[in-house]
């Protein structure tokens, strides 16, 4: 086997956001995402529902194995049974995400995707994030709307949880008691140092941060081998 790269530490990072999840729907945005929530389900969570996206329930491979209706979905949404791993255009120290505008709400800078389902999927089942490229423009003191709830906005919502955040450089998660973002493990390659730099606010970090944990020999030769032979993981994380 070559040298693991960034790419595939970042897809069992996202992997492990589905551990031992038991039958519960995965629902991953973005390729890094996609190839984690696969490897998850052909390793360490078996009964991990898969979706095409549309209608139907599917393997590993895309072979059809069940229908799920749009009623079955939302049951499965608001009811804490669907695991997201969305993306963010900003997300702040509580986990607030925003993939809506930058700038002002009334006169944005920037208009992007818009709420859509963000307020739903963060508020009734819980909700990781992808981020590809850690930056001070992503990770932001205060979001410039919040679209994925955070903590500090969640109080009594059933089944808000934010089990992770993963970006290029480290994983992070909220177990701080303030739940505000800690640093949980470091990518290979990767200081401290380069996070708080890459990052607005005031960053949780432990005294021993451990590295991200690299992929097994079956679960390497499964990304490369089985989910994804085309490499379309580099497209997100090239190193």
């Amino acid at each position: 086997m070559t040298e693991v790269t960034r790419a595939e530490y970042c897809v069992i990072a996202c992997a492990e956001a589905w551990r031992d999840a038991g039958e519960v729907l995965a629902s991953p945005m973005g390729l890094i995402p996609s190839v984690g929530a696969r490897l998850a389900r052909l390793t360490f969570s078996p009964d991990l529902l898969l979706t095409d996206g549309e209608a139907l329930l599917v393997t590993p491979d895309g072979t059809v194995e069940g229908w799920l209706p749009y009623r079955q979905h939302l049951a499965l949404v608001t009811g804490g049974r669907r695991h997201v791993m969305m993306g963010a255009s900003q997300i702040d120290r509580y986990g607030n995400q925003n993939i809506s505008c930058i700038g002002a709400w009334e006169r944005p800078k920037r208009q992007l995707l818009g709420v859509r389902g963000a307020p739903v999927n963060t508020l009734n089942n819980p909700t990781s994030y992808w981020i590809p490229r850690h930056s001070r423009r992503v990770f932001v003191e205060k979001v410039d709307m919040v679209c994925g709830v955070g903590y500090d906005h969640a109080a009594g919502a059933r089944y808000h949880r934010i089990p992770r955040v993963v970006s290029d450089l480290g994983v992070f998660d909220f177990a701080t008691p303030d739940r505000s973002m800690r640093l949980a493990s470091l990518h290979p390659g990767v200081t401290s140092e380069q996070v708080r730099e890459a990052t607005s606010f005031e960053l949780a970090v432990p005294d021993d941060v451990p590295r991200t944990r690299p992929p097994t020999t079956e679960e390497l030769r499964l990304i490369r081998e089985v989910i994804d032979p085309g490499n379309t993981r580099a497209r997100e994380v090239g190193a």
